[in-house]
């Protein structure tokens, strides 16, 4: 391949004029290169055009671009009317519809109009680059560069090399998105790519919480946007997506991983989409929606601490000493002791376990039992776990305490990990496994999710802040309790919990 992306005067297409499409084009047009762009809808097109145009014209009235800025960008796009009028580009990125017949046919008709240095580029999302390169005559200059949506707005594009790409096509289109104003993250062909795949560890971990009845689709967004520090809970961002979106999307990985344990979604997600509840598009998804608004569900008061003696379990020292400062922040009357005496609520704080089984292992009362998550959350919302076995009096004494500084509590029911403990950990075991493959770089994982997912940390990042040791214990937790793949650690979080390593650390 002889093409140079940081030319001046390099000249791309566009095949596609959509979402996507016309996103691309806006990016490319303001980084100072020049785009053709084709569309077999010629309003669309149209559209496109005019739609970039008035985009550019708000960044102006809002200062954030120049005039004369504006003008240039919009001179360097040209609109054509087939696909032979991209023979002379040097690159063409195909942004048509997520269907494999329809992307292998475009790309055998680009193929035939095209020289034969030309790199041509797949966006899509959830297709294999190599299947899609399987239709095309030389392969080898077959990549993906995905974008995300709004495309303006989201910084990163995934940069995939097929089986049989050269690696001179990614280094050019790894130049060519840095000239569009985005980070480039370069990665191996796999299901989801990276940003899609990490994303199941968040929307359908919880779904398999709702499923199991621990708590309600409002208690996990609130659990993992003020505990966790995520922007959006999980069924949130489900309902922004569209359920029609997210669960095929999850099947799609699934079954192109051959039906692995760790990315099964939920049966929950094909009933709620089969049943039409999608989201904030049919206004009504998890919550409800009037005008684009979404209603908030109306919360219960939660109840007042009545003052009653408070017994903090030692048998996980951090925990203890931990929940012992916010309980003292609280205004808890704490009692000491080997054993709680009567009438004490009892708190534990178990890693990756049940409360079930912390009560038979330390010989605790059941009935005054509830779990704590001090490992994610304590400083900004607390999970309250209580037992089966658990008394309405004690789990309201809890709620009460947890609460009496204003942070806020919420209250789910029994289940290994609760809930942080339990996302965060299957975040960063899919993101672990990645760097096992080799899919990606363990800084490039990271740097892909915060930017494509907008999480507070990148799986790796999820893994160091709560410890190595204690996200293999939580999986571990997870895996003894359910029996099931699913948790299964990836050897390369296994090892380096085992040897004190970083996530980070890579192999000679």
């Amino acid at each position: 391949m002889v093409v140079d992306a940081s030319k001046e005067d390099l000249l791309i297409g566009v095949c596609g004029a959509g979402a996507m499409g016309r996103g691309i084009v806006q990016v490319a047009s303001v980084g100072g290169v020049r785009v053709k762009v084709f569309d077999i809808n010629k309003e669309q097109l149209e559209e496109a055009f005019k739609f970039i145009d008035n985009m550019l014209g708000r960044a102006v009235e809002k200062g954030r671009m120049q005039q004369e800025a504006r003008q240039d960008a919009v001179s360097r796009i040209e609109l054509v009317g087939a696909i032979s009028d991209l023979s002379d580009c040097e690159i063409v990125i195909e942004a048509a519809t997520e269907n494999l017949e329809i992307k292998k046919k475009i790309f055998a008709e680009i193929e035939d109009v095209v020289s034969d240095n030309t790199i041509i580029a797949t966006n899509t999302s959830s297709l294999s680059v190599t299947t899609i390169a399987s239709a095309c005559k030389r392969p080898e200059r077959i990549a993906g560069f995905h974008f995300f949506n709004p495309v303006p707005l989201m910084k990163l594009v995934e940069v995939i090399d097929g089986v049989l790409t050269e690696p001179c096509v990614g280094d050019q289109l790894m130049t060519l998105g840095s000239r569009m104003t985005r980070e480039p993250v370069r990665l191996k062909d796999a299901p989801g790519f990276l940003v899609n795949q990490v994303g199941r560890g968040y929307n359908v971990e919880t779904q398999h919480l709702q499923a199991e009845c621990v708590g309600e689709f409002v208690d996990f967004d609130r659990i993992l946007r003020d505990g966790a520090g995520f922007r959006m809970g999980p069924f949130e961002l489900m309902d922004l997506t569209g359920l029609d979106v997210t669960h095929p999307a999850s099947e799609l990985i699934y079954r192109q991983f051959f039906d692995k344990p760790r990315y099964r979604p939920s049966p929950v997600m094909q009933s709620r989409m089969e049943a039409g509840i999608l989201g904030r598009k049919t206004n009504r998804g998890y919550y409800v929606y009037e005008n684009g608004k979404k209603l908030e569900p109306e919360t219960k008061a939660l109840p007042k601490y009545d003052g009653g003696p408070v017994w903090i379990s030692k048998a996980e020292p951090d925990g203890h000493a931990a929940l012992s400062d916010v309980a003292n922040s609280c205004g808890a009357k704490i009692v000491t002791g080997d054993t709680p005496p009567d009438g004490a609520l009892i708190l534990v704080t178990p890693v990756g376990q049940e409360v079930t089984q912390t009560v038979v292992d330390q010989g605790l009362d059941a009935t005054r039992t509830l779990g704590v998550d001090y490992l994610v959350g304590l400083g900004t919302h607390r999970t309250v776990v209580s037992n089966p076995a658990t008394s309405i009096e004690y789990r309201d004494r809890a709620l009460g305490l947890l609460n009496n500084d204003g942070v806020g509590a919420t209250a789910i029911r029994d289940c290994p990990a609760f809930v942080c403990q339990r996302v965060l950990a299957t975040i960063c075991n899919i993101g672990c496994q990645i760097a096992q493959l080799g899919t990606a770089e363990p800084e490039d994982i990271d740097k892909a999710v915060v930017l494509g997912l907008n999480y507070p940390s990148g799986p790796l990042s999820f893994g160091e802040t709560l410890g190595p040791k204690n996200v293999l214990k939580i999986l571990e937790g997870l895996y003894t309790s359910y029996g099931d793949p699913r948790y299964r650690p990836s050897p390369w979080l296994r090892r380096r919990a085992m040897l004190g390593l970083s996530l980070f650390d890579k192999e000679i």
